[in-house]
């Protein structure tokens, strides 16, 4: 097996019980973990622009192989000079496999161990995504971390079903480091196992044994419990290099971020923040906050108080409702600013707590305060189930 020397590295400078503060080098900057990653699905973040992510202090973006290979092509982004240039973002990038993506496309692919075929979402177009192949586009797009193709076994799923799976992702973890040419790209490892604790271990610790730049952890927050997802974690993390970095794959809400960086993960990235602002939803310390609510109506205040982004410093509540009410695109730009801010802030004061040794501190303080969407879901049903027993006596 070659190592392919890269302008790749990672620090791990403290840690607080299973926190880690790190840095990660690359040719297109540095990186400190933890870190969250907004998610630029087409080479673009959703209403940011580069210049707004640079402001907001982002220090690494995330690109999707499958759709920058439909579409507009990783040949014409290598003719454009590469992703960097092509959409004039010079920190550095992730780019996926776009093995999530495909496997998602249960009735458009026909899966074997050589790879797999599926039809374009576009236009039913058929296409092969193989590991070199796989390899090969993210060479063309240059990102500076780059994922092999793996199998992502969906959830739930049985335990002989994940078996294939991770025997195939495997194989196609050795094939992808074997086709890697540039040297200046870093290739990950994809933990996977499903929910099951023997084969997290076994897939830690068979693609450790790779030497690979860096290991990520798919196949989690798929619709597991978050309890389990927790404990898949806490059978694997330990198992890695403690000396490269770690990143959990698609999570991005700020309770699984505190709970997953206590379980040693440095990276993170989610669709979450420019989603749930498209539909008018913030993300403030007790929770999230519908901007769209008719008691925002005359309400002065910034989305969140004390918070320093460009919107929370210029705008109330009041006007962002208009804004949706409006259907404004505006309103979807400046609800953007702020939740990316809320995580990339969250993820600065983890550090720094993290490296002051006050972790445990910071993250029972935040969690008390604060009422993820599933807790005021159960509330929301345990009202209904009183009032349906208030009626029935």
């Amino acid at each position: 097996m070659h190592k392919v020397e890269q302008p790749f590295s990672f620090t791990l400078e403290a840690a607080d019980g299973g926190a880690r503060a790190g840095r990660i080098q690359t040719g297109h900057g540095e990186i400190a973990t933890p870190a969250f990653m907004p998610v630029g699905t087409q080479a673009t973040v959703k209403t940011l622009s580069p210049r707004d992510l640079h402001e907001l202090g982002a220090q690494i973006i995330l690109g999707n192989t499958y759709h920058l290979y439909l579409r507009p092509g990783d040949g014409l982004i290598a003719e454009m000079g590469g992703l960097h240039k092509f959409m004039s973002w010079n920190g550095p990038i992730l780019t996926d496999s776009g093995g999530y993506q495909v496997f998602s496309l249960s009735e458009r692919r026909q899966l074997s161990d050589g790879g797999v075929i599926f039809k374009s979402h576009i236009d039913g177009s058929q296409h092969l995504f193989t590991p070199d192949k796989v390899v090969a586009i993210q060479e063309n797009l240059g990102s500076d971390i780059m994922m092999p193709l793996d199998h992502c076994a969906p959830y739930p799923s049985d335990h002989g079903y994940n078996v294939q799976a991770l025997e195939r992702t495997h194989r196609w973890a050795v094939a992808s480091k074997l086709a890697q040419s540039r040297a200046d790209q870093a290739l990950f490892g994809i933990v996977q196992g499903g929910t099951f604790a023997d084969l997290r271990r076994e897939s830690a610790l068979f693609l450790r044994e790779l030497d690979l730049a860096g290991y990520s952890i798919g196949g989690l927050s798929v619709g597991e419990p978050k309890e389990v997802m927790h404990s898949m974690l806490e059978e694997c993390t330990p198992l890695l290099p403690e000396d490269r970095p770690r990143y959990l794959m698609g999570v991005g809400s700020p309770e699984d971020l505190f709970e997953c960086v206590e379980r040693g993960i440095d990276m993170f990235d989610c669709v979450l923040p420019t989603r749930i602002a498209r539909n008018g939803a913030a993300f403030v310390s007790s929770g999230r906050l519908n901007l769209r609510n008719s008691a925002m109506a005359r309400d002065e205040r910034p989305i969140q108080e004390g918070c320093a982004c460009y919107t929370c410093r210029n705008f109330s509540r009041s006007y962002l409702r208009h804004l949706f009410k409006a259907e404004e695109i505006l309103g979807l730009h400046l609800a953007t600013i702020h939740n990316v801010h809320f995580l990339l802030q969250l993820m600065r004061d983890m550090r720094s707590a993290i490296i002051d040794g006050t972790f445990a501190t910071f993250k029972r303080s935040f969690i008390d305060g604060f009422r993820p969407v599933d807790y005021e879901v159960r509330m929301r049903n345990r009202e209904a189930r009183a009032a349906s027993l208030r009626a029935t006596k």
